[in-house]
């Protein structure tokens, strides 16, 4: 099952910067570059804090996690500087009609409640 969610106008958001979206209990950095926009991962794979916080490389299509600097690509989640060594998640986003759309495959994990 494949689950499309609007994120927003693209025009609420400014080039070269990130936000957070939390959708279900995944956590997702939104990042804009010019007219494009990608998702990932909003974690760093190496210190567990947020790379929506991190600075946006633009000319290298990556975004820097603020904790200890490690970059990784926008594009395929991987690290291309130290410390951190494994990847982060990517997600399929595009936009229609001037909104940001998430795809998803599979189902929205969802947040426990108590």
């Amino acid at each position: 099952m494949t689950t499309t969610i609007d994120l927003g106008a693209l025009a609420d958001m400014a080039t070269g910067t990130a936000r957070q979206v939390i959708v279900g209990d995944r956590k997702i950095a939104l990042v804009r570059i010019g007219a494009d926009v990608y998702a990932i991962g909003d974690t760093c794979s190496h210190a567990d804090v947020s790379l929506a916080e991190g600075e946006v490389i633009a000319e290298d299509c990556e975004i820097e996690c603020w904790k200890h600097g490690s970059a990784f690509s926008l594009r395929t989640g991987v690290p291309s500087t130290l410390p951190a060594t494994q990847p982060v998640p990517v997600y399929d986003v595009s936009v229609i009609d001037g909104r940001i759309v998430l795809v998803l495959d599979g189902e929205i994990p969802r947040k426990e409640t108590s």
